[in-house]
């Protein structure tokens, strides 16, 4: 997708009263430490959802990492029979990759993590476990009077299902930007309906059922064009407005949502 772009899962919470908070770790990330320096000043935060390829492949490719000094703390679930860390270090080592953990000059610290709430300078997180396959957590990060829900990998309950696991909704309750999977169209979940994921209808129905006021579209399938995505987009914007969400965006490299202010539904031109 040349307008969407094709790195996999990395989107950054940056904010006056916080250090940079990254949630997820796919290859966005590499990106991202281009616009910081490597001179060791970097101190960020990592929220993990899960430890499938495609949201933690970033690691040895960030440059803050890549001078002493440098910390990044890395929180996320840890697998059955081993921790965050030890999962980690065992593929960000030989033979699949030519430089361990220990290498990289900066320091990553791991951070084991459940459900429940983290405290961080200038920030609350919450964490809850999400639907999906193996231990998956959602985000929900709240700052300066604002929040933003992140949850990137959602198992759809079933073919033309609405029903949304309770933990789910209380997470992203009343959320001004809640970024969620939106990979399939609801004839692709049929044939997949065991990946792990979730339709673009689903999507807005978690929306729905939490009041979120922004809903993100997000996870798009490889297989789908920048047009096909626009066309999603638009169906789910037209029905949004009859559920209770005010906007809906499609996720794109380079995309920034401003929380200053909440959008109404006044604010947005009629629909045609």
């Amino acid at each position: 997708m040349s307008r969407y772009g094709g790195n996999t899962a990395c989107v950054v919470v940056e904010s006056t009263d916080h250090a940079p908070i990254v949630l997820d770790l796919g290859t966005g990330l590499r990106f991202f430490g281009l616009d910081h320096g490597t001179d060791g000043t970097f101190r960020g935060t990592a929220l993990v959802t899960h430890l499938h390829w495609d949201h933690v492949q970033g690691i040895p490719f960030f440059a803050p990492l890549l001078c002493e000094g440098a910390r990044l703390d890395v929180y996320g679930p840890a697998q059955d029979g081993t921790s965050l860390e030890a999962a980690v270090r065992s593929f960000v080592q030989a033979p699949y990759f030519p430089v361990g953990i220990d290498d990289l000059p900066g320091e990553i610290v791991f951070h084991d993590t459940a459900p429940g709430t983290i405290e961080l300078p200038g920030a609350t997180v919450r964490a809850a476990w999400v639907p999906h396959i193996g231990p998956t957590l959602g985000f929900r990060v709240e700052s300066e009077g604002r929040s933003v829900a992140y949850v990137s990998d959602h198992q759809q309950p079933g073919v033309g299902a609405t029903e949304v696991d309770p933990a789910v909704v209380e997470l992203c309750r009343d959320v001004d930007v809640l970024i969620h999977d939106a990979q399939f169209d609801d004839d692709e979940f049929a044939l997949r309906s065991d990946w792990g994921h979730c339709t673009v209808d689903y999507a807005l129905e978690v929306a729905a059922a939490a009041g979120a006021h922004t809903l993100a579209l997000f996870h798009h399938d490889p297989s789908h064009t920048d047009d096909r995505v626009d066309e999603l987009l638009a169906v789910t914007a037209e029905r949004a407005r009859a559920r209770g969400v005010a906007e809906v965006v499609a996720a794109a490299e380079g995309l920034t949502l401003s929380l200053s202010r909440r959008l109404t539904c006044a604010d947005l031109p009629a629909a045609r």
